[in-house]
């Protein structure tokens, strides 16, 4: 009898978890993105999730960008998200770099006009090998554009601005002026520090 009790009790705790919808933030559509499950709303209530920028917008071209949401909200069955970073799949990176030509590496804070601060990555691949001054006046054009945008777009405008690759392409029209460029692109961003009211929220 005692034998069969962990099973017995393994079922009924089964039985009180539920499934629950993730939502994609509105800057990516408030798609739906996954389910989960989880016997209480609360436990997911900053729980992290992966998934594509071809899920969301279904271009096989966007399949190696991944997407991560953290859900800050849980209402009925649903669990809201916010962007919270992204990142290329390694393959992918693995591919851009060929013999030949200089990579160029710049990591960068910045701060949404409401308050969240992220830090990104860039990567630029010339299509030739070039000089060390060159990848540092690329690196400076990186540098002076992630600059002009701190503090100037909410966090829904960033993210949308650094995944779909708005702000990739102001800064490869300025360094492409220094040496062709076969590839520049924000490869990676986290967030590094929500405001605090936000921070609160998701506490209650």
């Amino acid at each position: 009898m005692s034998s069969k009790q962990p099973s017995t009790k393994l079922k009924e705790k089964w039985r009180q978890k539920k499934w629950y919808t993730i939502i994609a933030p509105p800057s990516f559509g408030n798609l739906e993105i996954g389910k989960t499950i989880a016997d209480s709303p609360q436990k997911l209530i900053g729980r992290v999730v992966e998934t594509t920028l071809y899920d969301i917008t279904e271009s096989i071209s966007q399949l190696y960008i991944k997407l991560y949401f953290k859900i800050i909200k849980v209402e009925g069955d649903k669990a809201y998200t916010m962007f919270f970073g992204h990142d290329f799949a390694r393959d992918y990176l693995r591919s851009l770099v060929r013999r030949g030509t200089t990579r160029i590496d710049g990591i960068f804070n910045i701060t949404s006009k409401d308050g969240y601060k992220m830090r990104i990555s860039i990567i630029a691949i010339t299509a030739a090998r070039a000089k060390t001054s060159q990848a540092h006046a690329i690196r400076k054009i990186m540098e002076e554009i992630v600059a002009k945008k701190d503090g100037q777009l909410l966090y829904d405008e960033l993210a949308q601005q650094l995944v779909l690759g708005k702000i990739a392409s102001e800064i490869y029209n300025e360094a492409k002026k220094i040496y062709p460029l076969k590839k520049l692109e924000v490869r990676k961003s986290k967030l590094l520090e929500a405001p605090q009211i936000l921070v609160t929220a998701q506490q209650q």
